[in-house]
Order: structure tokens, then sequence, then C-alpha cells
């Protein structure tokens, strides 16, 4: 399957959740590192004070050359994947990603850790607490996808 990979830059377990997935024989989309030759996109790129923006400066922000690329290829990403897995935690974005995946009917996991109960977390195709869970469940729509 090809899998989407929604999180934070600051969750230190991301990197091992892609490699699992590959090593699983998954095709993934790491937005650490979406393209051979560079890393994913960081505000810092634009601005090293971008912590402090103002609301239109923020706004301002998006609209940036680099902003948009790197908008694109996740964007891009999202379109291009069957299943998005969110790890948490994660932040707005990540959300915002499982949400639009949720709305295209693709499969969705959310890797749950310790947080408030969300009760929209129900619009998941699935819940887990391991990567051994995650990848059961991707293993099951792929056999179910391929009539195995």
């Amino acid at each position: 399957m090809k899998v989407y990979v929604a999180s934070s830059w600051r969750n230190d377990a991301q990197p091992g959740v892609v490699k699992a997935l590959r090593s699983a024989g998954h095709q993934v989309y790491d937005f650490r590192n979406p393209h051979q030759n560079g890393s994913g996109f960081h505000w810092s790129d634009i601005s090293p004070q971008w912590e402090s923006w103002t609301p239109e400066k923020f706004i301002d922000g998006l609209e940036n050359p680099l902003a948009r690329k790197g908008f694109d290829s996740d964007f891009q990403a999202l379109d291009w994947a069957d299943a998005v897995v969110m790890v948490m935690p994660c932040g707005r974005s990540a959300h915002l990603e499982l949400g639009y995946a949720a709305g295209r009917k693709k499969t969705t996991i959310i890797m749950v850790t310790e947080a408030e109960p969300e009760l929209m977390y129900k619009m998941a195709t699935h819940l887990v607490t391991s990567t051994q869970q995650m990848l059961a469940a991707l293993q099951s729509k792929r056999e179910t996808a391929t009539g195995g």
C-alpha cells in the first residue's frame, strides 16, 4: 500500500514507524524526507523568527514559495496515498491531514498515545496503540483489497 505518515517533527517515534512500514513492503511518504535530494519544509527556512509572527505575518508566510512547495508536496502525497497513519503525539497539520483522508474515504489509522480522549477519532478506520497493531490493520486492508 501507499502510506502517508502524518505526525510531528518533534515526535521521536515517527522515523521508526516509517522504517517499519517500509520493511513491511509499503511505499511511504515521509514528510521529513519527502524527496531524495532534500528534507521537508521548516518554517525556519522562511524566517528564524517564525515563532513570533503576528497572524498577518503567518498568513503572508503561507504564500512564500518555500511554503507553497512544501504544501504542494504534502498535499500531492495525501492524494497519492491509499492510507494515512497519524502517529501521536502530533499537531494541527497531522490532524488536518487525517481529516482530509477520512473525508476522501481512505484507510485512516491513529496510533494513540497518552492523550486527552477525543470523540472525533471515531472517524478513523482503526485506532491502535502499537506499530504491530498498525501493520496488522494495513495488512488486513491489503488482503481485503486483493481478495487474499
